[in-house]
């Protein structure tokens, strides 16, 4: 059986397809075996009010178009005009990577990859925010 095996700790929810599911007293594991599921741990959600940052507030986009709550089509231009302006400001060939990869699996309506890789970029937006005088 092939497919993506979530390992889901106890009382721990996630969001599938838009449904929350909560797992019960014991560690568990699911096997979901539907190609292009929508899948969102829900620990790792980012809320509307903690997206105050540029990549914050991107990958807070990316997850609305992963938990099926924004419309594609407008939701994807603006974030691709999101990833173009934030480039100008991560220009180090691994940040350069992750941006093409999150542009690429937006292109391509995968949008987990795409959260996964604006995601990556959130250490170094905190490590420039921390550098930046108050």
């Amino acid at each position: 059986m092939s497919g993506l095996v979530l390992k889901l700790g106890p009382r721990e929810r996630v969001l599938i397809n838009g449904a929350v599911i909560e797992n019960g007293d014991r560690r568990s594991r699911l096997s979901i075996v539907t190609p292009n599921a929508n899948i969102l741990r829900l620990r790792d959600a980012i809320h509307p009010e903690d997206a105050r940052t540029p990549v914050r507030r991107i990958c807070y986009q990316a997850q609305l178009l992963l938990t099926g709550d924004a419309e594609i089509e407008d939701t994807r231009q603006h974030l691709l005009r999101r990833i173009e302006e934030i480039s100008h400001i991560f220009k180090d060939p691994d940040s350069r990577r992750l941006l093409a990869s999150a542009t690429d699996a937006l292109i391509s309506n995968q949008f987990y990859p795409c959260l996964k890789a604006l995601r990556a970029l959130i250490p170094r937006e905190d490590r420039l925010l921390a550098a930046v005088p108050q």
